[in-house]
């Protein structure tokens, strides 16, 4: 029974993603096209976070959380957990600082 709820779970979530990315892209076709009025213009303005690949960030945050786990390693035994825990966040939060220049600078070269 459990299998069964996970799959149906797993199906609509896939069907909703599906949705989702279509009618946002239906959306931009229209805007593209001008067959909106100019309030919907302005939420679907070009922004600096859609000319930086989000992969980009999850890429940056991603290698820093494993570089934290990799010096939490390093770290005697006593403190492991705590040490590990701290860099997780530290490092984290640098990679999104360090993405943000990036996609800045990404904005400015662009404009």
């Amino acid at each position: 029974m459990e299998s069964v709820l996970i799959v149906a779970t797993v199906m609509v979530a896939f069907v909703a993603l599906v949705k989702i990315l279509s009618d946002n892209r239906i959306r931009r076709r229209l805007i593209d096209a001008g067959l909106v009025d100019e309030k919907i213009q302005f939420l679907y303005a070009d922004r600096i976070d859609a000319r930086v690949p989000s992969a980009l960030k999850w890429g940056i945050v991603c290698i820093a959380v494993g570089a934290a786990f990799l010096v939490g390693q390093l770290a005697p035994e006593v403190m492991r957990g705590e040490i590990t825990a701290g860099l997780i966040f530290l490092l984290a939060g640098a990679g999104l600082l360090g993405y943000y220049a990036i996609a800045r600078t990404m904005g400015e070269k662009k404009d």
